[in-house]
């Protein structure tokens, strides 16, 4: 893998990933498992139009990321890797995109488009959520989608550009809601603050014609969601067409406000986000020559990405890391053309000892942490496979050793490769923590097992679905966290039995039927019996 081979290099960066996140975890509850469970009621129902959950229509995302599990188990049957492998591809394709869009962005400078799939991979919380089953890198896919659309109306003129707009933006709809906007309409409506050159303007309708172009996206956006969102509506009754249409946006939207987090939030976490690369001097010195870049029609386009999001995000309340993955794209470019204006190539040996000294010291403390003189170490910290931080301190050291002196690349490739290393090593590190505590399919199979003999399965306690697909369950659970409705139930239906949740079992009760491990709790299955003659068998903690 040579520097002609940029491809090559990232893409077995990516594939080295996946394997270790295959290998080393499982689907983790609750969201996860909450996802799979959604697609495998798809599954059972041939219901297309409407997700459900557990039995009931499930309002909170589009159905694209199950249609996405639909189709590849309608290729290869039901299959526990498939659908772990949905959202790390579209995160492969948001990869691939960074080319064309550096391209359009840059036609003039090479090194960006050869930089930047490196750096949005080597971003530790790309690297880390790249491997997980949610919908933030299926929204960035089309969110890219989108913004080359954008460049292509501004490079071409024409309608055509605002097609693969809409498209982009549809499809975002599907992807995870009305949440696409926020990290693509900005770009068009901001367009005289980065056409520095005047392109847009000097075409035919100029300003009137773009803006036109605009609605014209948002409209064929709207028109693809819409074609899902009113036959589901109808289908799924007012409760859910009351959810999609109204707790999806405005109802959301109102609530958000509510400061659950701190507006700075964002501002306090994007930095170990974009680990290593905000660790890197080589970076701190770039960023000395960004306010004589600002100029930069790029630039300026990735900052009207960006920017925007980033700040609505931080005055919505509610906050969670993923929201700016889409947005990472940018960020990675804006990291790739500030290097590539770096004048200095040589003497910067030291540089690398930042983000190698960083995985080196992580890696030793992974190593010796079962063995620290702590009188009470956790048990998944005793039993971790620390083999493994081996590999992390070795990758450091391999980043030290990488030459200094000539193009930037080679560093940029040693930085990526080392965090990508991090993260698979994290993996198997986990493993027996994995196994003991985060896989549900032991508890879906006992559970399984139950539903085959005829039980009717209660769950005490707010129940995300993590069992469904697990258990290749064929019914639904109902569940409760009042006492008094799980009596009510157990009265109508003997023959139960009941799912619930400890801390610790004690001496004073008899033993339940089934012991397994949920996360950190223990969980327990009770005979319905058991659980009438002694009610707080279900709630005791």
């Amino acid at each position: 893998m040579t520097d002609r081979n940029p491809v090559l290099h990232w893409s077995v960066l990516w594939l080295v990933l996946m394997i270790a996140a295959l290998a080393a975890r499982p689907h983790l509850p609750v969201d996860e498992t909450r996802y799979l469970a959604v697609a495998w009621e798809m599954w059972l129902r041939g219901d297309f139009l409407v997700p459900h959950l557990n039995g009931e229509p499930y309002s909170h995302k589009p159905p694209l990321l199950f249609w996405s599990m639909q189709a590849g188990w309608a290729v290869f049957g039901v299959n526990d890797w498939w659908p772990r492998l949905v959202a790390p591809l579209f995160g492969l394709g948001s990869l691939v995109l960074t080319i064309p869009l550096a391209r359009a962005l840059w036609p003039k400078d090479v090194t960006v488009a050869k930089s930047a799939p490196v750096i949005l991979l080597g971003s530790l919380y790309w690297a880390l959520f790249a491997t997980l089953t949610m919908f933030d890198t299926l929204l960035a896919l089309t969110a890219m989608i989108a913004l080359l659309g954008v460049l292509r109306a501004r490079r071409i003129g024409g309608w055509s550009g605002w097609i693969v707009f809409g498209l982009g933006i549809g499809v975002g709809v599907l992807a995870k809601g009305p949440a696409i906007l926020l990290h693509t309409l900005p770009v068009a409506l901001l367009a005289p603050l980065w056409d520095v050159e005047g392109r847009i303007k000097a075409q035919k309708g100029g300003w009137k014609r773009w803006y036109l172009g605009t609605g014209l996206g948002v409209l064929i956006g709207a028109a693809i969601g819409l074609a899902w969102a009113i036959p589901a509506a109808i289908a799924g009754g007012e409760e859910y067409r009351n959810a999609i249409f109204i707790g999806q946006t405005a109802g959301r939207m109102v609530k958000s406000f509510a400061h659950q987090r701190p507006w700075w939030f964002f501002l306090a976490i994007i930095g170990p986000m974009l680990l290593p690369w905000t660790f890197w001097p080589a970076l701190w010195r770039s960023l000395g020559k960004l306010p004589n870049l600002l100029g930069d029609s790029g630039l300026r386009f990735c900052l009207a990405w960006f920017l925007p999001a980033f700040i609505a995000f931080s005055l919505i309340s509610g906050k969670q890391p993923h929201y700016l993955l889409p947005d990472f794209p940018a960020a990675a470019l804006i990291i790739a053309f500030l290097l590539a204006r770096d004048e200095r190539k040589d003497g910067r040996a030291w540089e690398q000892w930042f983000p190698a000294g960083l995985l080196i010291v992580v890696g030793v403390v992974l190593f010796v942490a079962p063995y620290l003189p702590i009188k009470k170490i956790p048990d998944w910290v005793a039993n971790q496979q620390t083999i493994w931080a081996a590999l992390i301190v070795l990758a450091g050291l391999l980043i030290v050793k990488t030459p200094s002196a000539g193009a930037e690349y080679p560093r940029l490739k040693a930085l990526a490769g080392g965090m990508v290393i991090f993260i698979a090593c994290l993996h198997l590190i986990l493993v027996p923590r994995f196994d003991n505590q985060y896989s549900m399919k032991p508890n879906g199979e006992a559970l399984a097992k139950l539903e085959a003999e005829g039980w009717t399965l209660f769950h005490f306690g707010k129940y995300h679905g993590q069992y469904q697909f697990a258990g290749r369950l064929k019914n639904p659970i109902p569940w409760t966290d009042n006492p008094n409705e799980l009596e009510a139930f157990l009265a109508a239906n003997p023959k139960t039995k009941v799912i619930a949740y400890r801390y610790k079992l004690y001496d004073d009760e008899p033993a339940p039927e089934n012991i397994l491990s949920f996360r950190d709790l223990i969980m327990v299955v009770w005979d319905g019996d058991q659980v009438r003659a002694n009610p707080k068998l279900a709630f005791r903690r």
